[in-house]
């Protein structure tokens, strides 16, 4: 898919992980939800970078759910970035591409009996709507030609592959699963093919 991301605004921002330049993208300089590259101050972008592509989960992300493990995820991807340099690069793609408003309707035929990608499909959407290429076109402007992604889905892995960036190799990035995830997780291992070793 072709977009035409523009570098609307960067500003350094202070976090508890560390230094880190917030670069906003976007086609228009008034979209209020701009896609986001997070670049630790550390970082050198001529070197193999670490580097996390995260898909928004504002109930994970900014509410704790315990429901997906995206919360934790991002905290230690900002952890690890923070630490010895990298980029987060957050897509505003909240519910696996599907939007918050039916993120929580597919939550809600989840508490009937449907596991995650059941929940989509009953909706009308794919398993997943994601799309990675911005990801890629965010990594190009900012001159990232290899990197160490960090991620558990083979999609991404391979969307990145087939891109020309050049993959290192994967950093796991597991988050311990509690009986409120563990569902989702088996399903997103079993169904998704996503890297986890999760038993059942």
């Amino acid at each position: 898919m072709t977009h035409k991301l523009i570098r609307q605004a960067e500003t350094n921002l202070p976090t508890r992980f560390g230094t880190f330049k917030m670069i906003g993208y976007a086609e228009e300089s008034d979209n209020p939800m701009p896609h986001l590259a997070m670049v630790s101050t550390q970082t050198d972008l001529t070197k193999p970078v670490l580097v996390r592509i995260h898909s928004e989960c504002m109930t994970g992300d900014v509410f704790g759910s315990l429901r997906c493990d995206c919360g934790e995820q991002l905290d230690q991807s900002m952890m690890m970035t923070g630490k010895d340099g990298g980029v987060v690069i957050y897509l505003r793609q909240e519910g696996r591409g599907i939007g918050l408003i039916n993120k929580m309707k597919a939550y809600n035929l989840q508490d009937q009996g449907l596991n995650t990608a059941e929940a989509n499909v009953h909706l009308g959407f794919e398993i997943d709507e994601r799309d990675y290429s911005i990801a890629i076109e965010i990594l190009r402007d900012l001159g990232v030609t290899s990197v160490l992604l960090m991620t558990n889905n083979p999609d991404k892995l391979e969307s990145l592959k087939k891109s020309g960036v050049e993959v290192l190799g994967r950093v796991p990035i597991e988050i311990k699963p509690h009986q409120e995830n563990l569902d989702y997780l088996q399903t997103k291992q079993n169904l998704m093919g996503h890297l986890l070793d999760i038993s059942k």
